[in-house]
């Protein structure tokens, strides 16, 4: 018996990673002109769709750990695109909102935005894009003994 595993092509975390840094790349480029980056993008999407979050509440709606989720916004909140503040009624949470200028750049890369969408089901297939999008959200609800 052989000890041999290829390991990449066996990995469901290897190719998944494989994948979105693949898909991620084009988005970003979609996006370029608007100085966002596809993670920065959603951000600004959930809080335009969703309101103000905590900023533990924006990690969970994008499978973040809380650092990463902070590493993500420092560079909206420079930018004036998002407003952390503490909140009134937990001084230890931070509630995060998209500002007026967050709230126009998003919509200034809603074209790029679509665009990527619209190629990416194309040459993909709008029906796999879609099964595509309910399985990743299926593998987010699967709770992993760690």
């Amino acid at each position: 018996m052989s000890n041999h595993f290829d390991i990449p092509a066996l990995c469901n975390a290897t190719k998944l990673r494989r994948a979105t840094r693949h898909l991620t790349r084009f988005y970003d480029a979609c996006l370029a002109g608007t100085g966002l980056r596809v993670t920065q993008y959603a951000i600004l999407g959930h809080l335009k769709r969703q309101g103000p979050k905590t900023m533990n509440e924006l990690a969970e709606l994008m499978a973040m750990d809380r650092a990463t989720i902070g590493h993500n916004l420092r560079p909206l909140e420079r930018d004036e695109l998002v407003r952390i503040q503490v909140s009134e009624t937990d001084r230890r949470a931070r509630i995060v909102s998209i500002t007026e200028t967050g709230l126009e750049r998003f919509l200034s890369g809603r074209s790029g935005w679509e665009r990527a969408q619209a190629e990416f089901e194309s040459k993909f297939g709008a029906e796999h894009a879609q099964s595509m999008r309910k399985m990743m959200d299926d593998v987010v609800l699967v709770q992993f003994d760690s």
